[in-house]
């Protein structure tokens, strides 16, 4: 008698899970595709041989013979390529079948990411933080970041504010930032209540 694999075998959605990327195509006629990381430093891609998957925001019709997107891939190899990543993966074995993976978003355990250097942090930790000056006055809370290519600016939504005309920017350097505490969920500032 033989068994088939169970499906507890496979790891389940990890409830830390973080969209890290999105797959943009096949690369080659091998089965690869290609990424776009949603960070400059692709390393939590890296980090991880098991990508979760969620499909496209815009699913597209399946052809005959098309698979659906898979919940999980498991990648043998992934590598940075010009301003992306490329990767190959079990059961990708042709361009079709990368090509089927077009838009699927791409989600790794925020447990399975590097560990950070000492002052250094990823965006997804910094996100909900409320953000105080020197002066102990709210600025209220980090909603996302802003990529410059020279720093990241921390993008601050006071409480009551509406969106982008009640956001203050506030480069994240050292000649601003006080102290980050993951562990008090704050960011210490100098900066003003009217800048």
């Amino acid at each position: 008698m033989t068994s088939t694999p169970s499906s507890a075998a496979e790891p389940a959605w990890p409830d830390d899970a973080v969209e890290v990327g999105r797959i943009v195509g096949a690369w080659g006629v091998k089965g690869w595709i290609k990424v776009l990381p949603f960070a400059s430093d692709p390393q939590a891609l890296f980090s991880s041989k098991r990508w979760f998957l969620k499909p496209p925001d815009e699913p597209r019709p399946l052809r005959p013979g098309m698979p659906s997107c898979p919940a999980l891939l498991k990648v043998i190899e992934s590598r940075e390529h010009g301003d992306g990543v490329v990767a190959h993966l079990h059961d990708v074995a042709d361009r079709s079948a990368a090509e089927a993976l077009r838009g699927a978003r791409i989600f790794i355990g925020r447990s399975s990411f590097p560990t950070a250097g000492g002052d250094e942090f990823y965006w997804v930790d910094l996100i909900g933080l409320s953000v105080i000056n020197r002066e102990e006055q709210s600025l209220g809370t980090v909603v996302g970041l802003i990529d410059t290519g020279a720093h990241s600016v921390l993008r601050v939504l006071p409480e009551g504010g509406r969106g982008d005309a009640d956001e203050r920017l506030i480069p994240f350097v050292g000649a601003y930032i006080d102290e980050v505490s993951l562990e008090a969920r704050r960011i210490r500032v100098d900066w003003g209540l009217d800048y």
